[in-house]
């Protein structure tokens, strides 16, 4: 199952070299059903690694001057204090049983994993069905502060609790909100996801035990698949791709779905 999935670790960056995203999504499935890692932990793991592969994207948009640091920073604070707030408080003190139904044990574990095949299902929904987005066409001096610290901390909590990115909720705010054009709300997404996926990992550190050496060497091959999407990225149109991978997506969902509620 682990050279599964070490070449799934390949298909995770490929996905983010060719659409932009969607690495997230594949990472805690790949942690939990190939490399056979707890759920609860499993959401820690996925915050490095996206985190780590999300740096490198992060400063290669900074290099073009494709990220708005100001609004990555004010959007940022108050989604990195929840994810914050969320993995030094709340998830240490979870039980390993939430509640029982007439006997039926729902447990943090099943809960974790059903919660994430439901954001796998709303984030290939937003792929297959999205069109192309443009921000309102107002000043950008109109954003609204208020909105940007709210859905940061929606972001954050996402983030905090399930382990991934956020880059599909990231991506619709930060042009709307912020009013900023796509390639400068990817860039600035990427600086928020690796500043949310940083502190998530640091408030772990005292409570969970890594393998370095596994994550080390999922990041490398990642990366790998990151280098190969960014290259094929320029013969192949986006839009095909993230329809098709959104397809992808929602099959995966719906099998975790299935596969935890029938166990």
């Amino acid at each position: 199952m682990e050279i599964m999935g070490y070449a799934a670790s390949l298909l995770i960056g490929l996905s983010l070299g060719l659409i932009g995203g969607g690495g997230s999504i594949l990472t805690m499935p790949v942690l939990v059903y190939l490399f056979r890692i707890s759920p609860l932990l499993a959401t820690s793991y996925s915050l490095f690694v996206v985190g780590s592969v999300s740096l490198f994207g992060f400063i290669g948009h900074y290099k073009q001057k494709l990220v708005d640091l100001r609004v990555g920073f004010l959007f940022g604070s108050s989604s990195i204090a929840t994810v914050f707030l969320t993995r030094h408080f709340l998830i240490p003190r979870l039980p390993a049983v939430l509640f029982t139904i007439d006997g039926f044990q729902v447990s943090t574990s099943l809960t974790t994993m059903v919660l994430f095949a439901l954001l796998m299902i709303a984030a290939a929904a937003a792929m297959i069905f999205s069109k192309k987005q443009t921000a309102p066409q107002q000043d950008a001096d109109k954003r609204n502060p208020l909105w940007l610290v709210v859905y940061g901390m929606a972001v954050g909590l996402v983030t905090g609790v399930l382990g991934a990115g956020g880059g599909f909720l990231l991506i619709p705010a930060l042009v709307f909100f912020a009013r900023l054009p796509m390639k400068m709300a990817v860039g600035t997404s990427l600086m928020i996801i690796t500043l949310n996926s940083f502190f998530g990992v640091v408030s772990d550190l005292g409570y969970f035990e890594f393998d370095w050496w596994l994550l080390i060497r999922i990041i490398a091959i990642a990366f790998s698949g990151l280098a190969a999407g960014m290259y094929l990225s320029r013969f192949i149109p986006s839009w095909k791709l993230k329809k098709g991978f959104g397809w992808f997506v929602l099959a995966m969902g719906i099998y975790i779905l299935l596969a935890e509620l029938t166990k």
